[in-house]
Parts: C-alpha cells; structure tokens; sequence
C-alpha cells in the first residue's frame, strides 16, 4: 500500500539509526491529514509511535515548523502539561523529503467532532472542559528559562507581531477584496496593548488537540499538535481557544467540530473559567478576542485560496473563505466594545 507522504523502509531505516528497536514488521497508517500535518500511526510487534511531519503540497510560510513540535515537547517532557514522549526528529528531511518528528504513542480518546462528543455525557463533557483550561493555565505558567526556553521565541513585541503577521498573510491569501479586513487590520494596530505577560503558549489550543482518558475523559492523557507553539501572550491562546467557539469554525475545519458544540461552555464562560484557575486579569480583552477572529479569519480565506491552486486541503475547502466575513464582523464587534 502507498500512503502520500510516507516511506516505510526509509522510516524504518530512521528509526534503526537513532537507536530505536524495530521488532517485527514496521506498518504505518495515516489517521489525519488534509489542512494540516499529516500524522501516521507506526508500529512493530510491541510498540507504537506517532510520526508527523507537514502535508505535501500548499504550505504557506512559516507554517507546519516540526523542529518547533520536537523542541516544546521534549521541554515539557517532565512538567505538569502532559505531552507524548519525544522518541526522534529529523531535521533535515533525510528519511521522508520533510522534517519529521517521532513521538510515544499515548493510548486515550481523541474528541474530533461532534459524533465523538456524544459519547460523553453532559457532566464528562464539563468536567474535560475545565481539566482542558487547568492544563492551558499550567502550560502558561511553567518558567520558560528554567526549561531551558529562552530562544524559543521572542515574546516582547509579540503581539504587534501577529497583528502584522496575519495583515500580510491576508495580503498573500486573499481571494477577493473586503474593506473590513483593512479596516480591522488598522484598528488592531491601533489598539495593541502598552505591555502583555509572557508565556509558552500552544498556539492551537482545543479539544480535538489532546488526547483524553479513554475511560475518565476530565484527564488530558497529552497535549499535540505543538507546531505552531512560541513564546508571547497567553492571552491570545486564551482568546483563540474561546473564538474557535464560533460556529462558522465549523467551516474552516470540513466538519462538525466538537469544540463548537453548543453542550460546551460559551466562550464567555471558558475565558471566565480560565481567569479563576490562572489568577491572570483578562485586560484589553475584546482587543485580543478581535486578534483571533482575524486570524481565523484569514486562516479561512488561506484554505480557499490553497484549494483553488491543487491543494488537497479536504472537504470543504473551497468554502471555508465563506466564513471570512463572519470572524471579521465578529473582531470588529469585539474590538469596539471593549
């Protein structure tokens, strides 16, 4: 069998030369892949890894930066997030034409749409719900230099960063002219806030990016999905966490997500519930929820733009830019009435 993306013998070869035992016959699945990293599932007669490494055509820059997913998670190998075992990285590309990461196995439940939610009942759903914003307050708390992380971003300035960032990717991926997208840019970069904390934050922090208890869902087995992890403002994972609410993420994803569904808590209570467990003051807020909208909503216009150049981007996609306007209403909305 031929999966795009993937080299069994070479994986295999990969694997023997970092001193990883190879016992039996290596296979390989692909379990995601689409509009982001394309993750497989490798395993021998007695274990079992996770390789990821970026999707193979319609990258955009900056994007799907493995090297980034290898160095936050073997950092947080013994704090109290809890993240799959760093097992290989190779940097260069050598085994599969692309960096790729090799990480432990961790058995539990992935909650990708709304389908695997109804497994749950309302009091589990609750209770992962707030197990999901106590591990982001432990991620934003951990002392980053003691981790040996001080070169893993460049927190001062970090919010005037991303306002820039995502007004020049609009720039790259924009499939037609909306005025609203230049209006919010220029008001974002009007309203950015004098000082912001600083922290490792996820950068794409929801359900469907952790692996709960297969039998106990309130405990987070890992957190993945670390690529587009830094160093900046926790409150901008905080807000990105309570945007991704919307349900017009639903269009951006392909799917019904489950992180959408109305059995969670509303994003007003999710920012609340993180405020109380964290002890941070949510300043500036509609600032940084208006930040996410944009984001989102440039992310939507991005997947568009892809699918309409080759990119097997996944179901939906030439679609997903319907949600644009809606992520850009609702920033304007939440910057002016801060």
């Amino acid at each position: 069998m031929t999966l795009d993306g993937m080299n069994i013998v070479a994986l295999e070869r990969f694997l023997r030369e970092r001193g990883v035992p190879v016992q039996g016959e290596l296979r390989v699945e692909l379990i995601s892949g689409g509009r982001s990293n394309l993750t497989f599932i490798a395993c021998d007669d007695v274990s079992k890894w996770v390789v990821r490494r970026p999707p193979t055509a319609g990258l955009t820059p900056s994007a799907h930066d493995m090297a980034r997913e290898f160095t936050i998670t073997s950092a947080l190998q013994n704090t109290a997030v809890p993240v799959a075992r760093a097992v290989a990285f190779d940097a260069d590309g050598s085994a599969l034409g692309a960096p790729m990461t090799v990480v432990e196995f961790v058995e539990g439940t992935v909650v990708r749409d709304q389908q695997d939610l109804s497994a749950l009942t309302d009091e589990q759903v609750s209770a992962s719900v707030a197990a999901l914003v106590g591990v982001l307050a432990e991620l934003h708390a951990i002392d980053y230099r003691a981790d040996g992380l001080e070169s893993f971003g460049r927190p001062a300035g970090f919010v005037q960063r991303q306002v820039d960032l995502w007004a020049r990717q609009w720039e790259r991926v924009k499939t037609r002219e909306l005025t609203d997208v230049t209006t919010l840019a220029a008001e974002l970069a009007e309203s950015v806030p004098d000082s912001s904390a600083a922290s490792i934050v996820h950068g794409d922090f929801r359900i469907d990016n952790t692996i709960l208890d297969a039998q106990r869902p309130e405990i987070v087995r890992a957190v993945v999905d670390w690529e587009l992890s830094t160093l900046g403002d926790p409150l901008t994972d905080v807000a990105l966490m309570c945007v991704y609410r919307s349900p017009f993420f639903d269009d951006v994803l392909g799917m019904t997500a489950a992180w959408t569904s109305p059995r969670l808590p509303t994003p007003d209570a999710l920012a609340q519930q993180y405020a109380l467990v964290s002890g941070r003051d949510l300043g500036s807020w509609g600032f940084y929820l208006a930040l996410a909208n944009f984001k989102l909503g440039v992310i939507a216009e991005g997947i568009t733009h892809r699918a309409r150049q080759g990119s097997d981007a996944g179901n939906g996609a030439d679609r997903a830019a319907e949600a644009t306007p809606e992520f850009i209403a609702a920033g304007l909305a939440a910057l002016r009435r801060r």
